[in-house]
């Protein structure tokens, strides 16, 4: 043996393993792939994918795993774009050509930077615990991040906690009745994050850290997104969730509903009223029980004998130009056809859903037990057989639109193994929070792919993150008639706006109204001043909303329960509807904005006004498009101001008592409340025409006929004619009003209003510039076509200082000066 060749062998094979650790170390210490880079830390995997140079995902992993996700909110794909990577002792700098990342490859945690260096936000701790899933091993996870102290953030949902900023709290995020959550939130420094994960949830915020942790996952998996500014942000979620599509023009109009019209005349008879009384009305929702008995629970049919001639009823309100939505559900009674075909399948859940009873009566009466079963929304099959008989029974019969009531969905017994329940993805503690945006992706997409003649309209009472591109609105649930839950519905709009989705509406005048009734007929509750100065106040809010719908139980709130024409109460219902539809040109061309542009209808005051730090906190304030401030009477000004506490349990539970009663109420008095008004900007009283300096807290006088009500200088408002329905009449003559101050500018757009050949270029933009300096309007060349376009109209100038002047146009580009 040649004891001289073996050791030199063992030399070489010693300074190739050397030199490959030192390889490792300085060069190949990272995987750098066309998309991101990828690394180990701290006993996991760390990968960073890059989906934009401004979008990043993270994800991280025990060490030994493998993680593998299609998203349910995420439909965009992995980018290759251009980054760079450096290495440096223990951290990799990675840049794109808009944000740097400072990666700690010992730790793993990462400092999110702009390119020059400031400090955005940086991880503060990740965090894997074993779990046993349903039998599944997984992991509860978490991250933490490092926020600055003062730093506010927005979003997470729809949120009933009057908060704007929801710093310092601790929410556990578990989609119910009337709070619905998204796990994404932004801040004032023009970031978001958006944690991709569907089960229960534990939102946490304090002064040691910002955390998302959920029950179960494989892994860490989030994006990290930077807009620049809220607007920004909104838009590289929906860049990375989905846009919004347009809806038709008439659900922008006036809604009414009721928990509920009893029969086919019953509904049909609302309508015309409305029409007779030449009140403006575009959607009418019929609510549960037309299928008939809950052993019938959401048959998606009308059995009921109250409801003989389906046909008709819809010929009778089409007739009389609105449209109808009808109510559908997630759950199904036992003797319906979805039950009998899904039951044996496998496909529904056996967890305490509504309703409990066979029978009406409330508490329900568990000796016949409902049967009613909440059915499997993550199984593709399933959501076909939903359609089949929703297409059969309802669609066919040309109804317009869908009510989805509880989405999220109905779970009343809460119990632990209830999470335990097997979906088609899985165990139900996985995929929890993502159940509305399987159910309502199911509908839309399944409409989507039987015609393309009528938009997909879907009123919903629960969401998740990319919820919006699926033509839904989302209503903040069964909330109280109260006060206190008409200011939290400011802030929860907001929040939910911030989080990309931008469709939300409430019940107009709160759901359960019972403590209002009480001591009053069935029908007069109405005729309760105190409830009167609520519902009012309502929708005034309401009607600067994406969506105005009057809705609730145990007070009816048609106009005419409140009186007559010339009655204080029904003159001031009677304003705003009108005000509302006057705005309908106005309110297009936002969605359109909202649909091309990623913008938003409710807009914190930290989306406009960024510089302006004292405006960064104000819930009981915000703008409708980029044009109005709206602030809202949120307290009662007239009448005893009652709080009100009811869920699901006493709110049904109408036992007659003495309520709270007030006589002799004069509504007509003058009362004052404080505004702020954002610096940056001058402000017009869209009453008076006043101007106002931004940057200042004013005392606003108002009666029960108004609501403080600005408009930004620099603004161009369309205003549209006086019609009972959205589409009576055409724009051919309508009303701008430009507000000076600063340059404006403002894309009037139009379109054939319900169907999606808009899709295809099928539509008009006309773009409009105002010149503060010169005082000129100048209408540019309208861009693009569609069929029945108007091809000459008029428009007719105002100015706060009384100037108008009327001016002839077709299509090409003219000049209009305002001395």
């Amino acid at each position: 043996m040649n004891f001289r060749k073996i050791n030199i062998k063992a030399f070489i094979v010693t300074i190739i393993i050397i030199s490959e650790a030192q390889n490792n170390v300085n060069g190949q210490s990272y995987k750098k792939t066309d998309t991101g880079v990828s690394f180990s830390a701290d006993k996991m995997n760390v990968e960073v994918k890059l989906y934009g140079s401004h979008t990043i995902r993270i994800i991280k992993y025990p060490a030994g795993k493998s993680f593998v996700k299609n998203s349910l909110s995420v439909i965009k794909q992995e980018q290759k774009i251009k980054f760079s990577v450096t290495e440096s002792k223990d951290f990799l700098l990675l840049k794109t050509n808009g944000l740097q990342l400072s990666i700690n490859t010992k730790n793993g945690e990462i400092a999110y930077k702009t390119l020059s260096g400031k400090e955005l936000v940086k991880e503060n701790g990740s965090d894997f615990k074993p779990f046993n899933d349903a039998g599944n091993p997984a992991y509860s996870v978490t991250q933490s991040f490092q926020l600055e102290k003062d730093e506010l953030i927005y979003g997470l949902g729809i949120l009933q906690n009057g908060k704007l900023s929801q710093r310092n709290q601790n929410i556990r995020m578990v989609q119910n009745n009337t709070w619905d959550f998204v796990p994404f939130f932004q801040s004032v420094k023009g970031y978001g994050i958006f944690w991709d994960n569907y089960s229960p949830t534990q939102f946490t915020d304090n002064d040691q850290k910002t955390s998302f942790a959920s029950e179960v996952g494989d892994g860490v998996d989030y994006y990290f997104m930077y807009g620049g500014n809220a607007d920004g942000v909104i838009a590289a979620m929906r860049d990375l969730t989905g846009n919004v599509p347009m809806f038709p023009l008439w659900t922008y109009g006036y809604w009414q509903s009721k928990e509920r019209y009893k029969s086919q005349g019953e509904i049909v008879d609302v309508v015309k009223k409305y029409r007779d009384l030449k009140v403006p009305l575009d959607g009418i929702i019929q609510d549960w029980q037309y299928w008939g008995n809950n052993y019938q629970w959401n048959a998606m049919d009308f059995i009921s004998p109250d409801f003989p001639d389906a046909k008709k009823m819809l010929n009778d309100i089409h007739g009389l130009n609105a449209h109808l939505s009808v109510s559908i559900w997630s759950s199904f009674g036992p003797m319906t056809n979805q039950y009998r075909e899904m039951g044996p399948k496998g496909m529904l859940f056996n967890f305490k859903t509504w309703p409990e009873s066979g029978r009406e009566s409330w508490p329900p009466d568990m000796n016949y037990p409902s049967g009613v079963r909440v059915y499997d929304a993550y199984n593709p099959e399933a959501r076909d057989i939903y359609w089949k008989y929703l297409n059969k029974g309802v669609f066919s019969l040309g109804v317009d639109s869908w009510w989805m009531d509880s989405t999220e969905p109905d779970h009343l017994s809460q119990k632990p193994e209830d999470l335990d329940t097997k979906t088609y993805l899985g165990s139900l503690r996985k995929v929890r929070n993502a159940y509305p945006l399987m159910a309502v992706g199911g509908v839309y997409d399944h409409q989507r792919a039987t015609t393309s003649d009528k938009r997909v309209f879907i009123l919903t009472r629960s969401a998740f993150a990319g919820q919006q591109r699926y033509g839904a609105n989302t209503w903040s649930g069964d909330v109280n008639s109260s006060w206190e839950s008409l200011r939290n519905q400011v802030p929860a709009g907001l929040n939910f706006s911030m989080t990309g989705n931008p469709n939300f509406n409430s019940d107009i005048g709160g759901f359960f109204a019972g403590t209002y009734k009480k001591g009053w007929s069935e029908s007069s509750g109405s005729k309760n001043p105190m409830f009167q100065e609520l519902y009012v106040r309502w929708l005034q809010y309401g009607t600067f909303t994406p969506m105005m719908r009057s809705h609730g139980t145990d007070v009816p709130r048609e106009i005419y329960q409140f009186g007559k024409k010339g009655d204080v109460v029904y003159d001031a219902v009677e304003k705003f509807i009108r005000l509302r539809y006057s705005l309908l040109p106005y309110i297009y061309s936002v969605s359109w904005d909202v649909s091309k542009n990623q913008s938003s209808f409710m807009r914190a005051f930290a989306v406009d006004f960024k510089e302006d730090k004292k405006a960064w906190d104000i819930n009981n304030e915000y703008m409708f498009g980029k044009s109005f401030l709206v602030a809202p009477v949120l307290n009662a000004q007239y009448t005893p101001e009652k709080i009100v506490k009811t869920d699901e349990q006493n709110g049904w539970a109408k036992k007659e008592e003495k309520g709270p009663s007030v006589e002799n109420v004069d509504f007509t008095q003058n009362k004052t409340m404080k505004v702020y008004l954002p610096s940056g900007s001058e402000w017009y009283d869209y009453w008076t025409n006043t101007k106002h300096k931004g940057g200042q807290e004013i005392e606003k006088t108002v009666n029960i006929q108004n609501i403080p009500l600005y408009v930004k200088a620099g603004s161009i408002i369309p205003f549209g004619p006086d019609v009972q329905y959205a589409t009576e009449k055409k724009w051919d003559h309508l009303i701008l009003k430009i507000y000076p101050g600063s340059d404006a500018d403002f894309v009037l757009y139009e379109d054939e209003f319900d169907n999606y050949n808009y899709e295809k270029g099928d539509y008009t933009e006309i773009p409009m510039h105002w010149d503060n300096k010169s005082s000129t309007l100048t209408i540019g060349n309208r861009k693009g076509k569609y069929t029945g376009m108007l091809e000459k109209r008029t428009f007719t100038v105002n100015l706060p200082d009384g100037q108008q002047k009327t001016i002839a146009y077709s299509g090409e580009k003219i000049k209009i000066f305002m001395n």
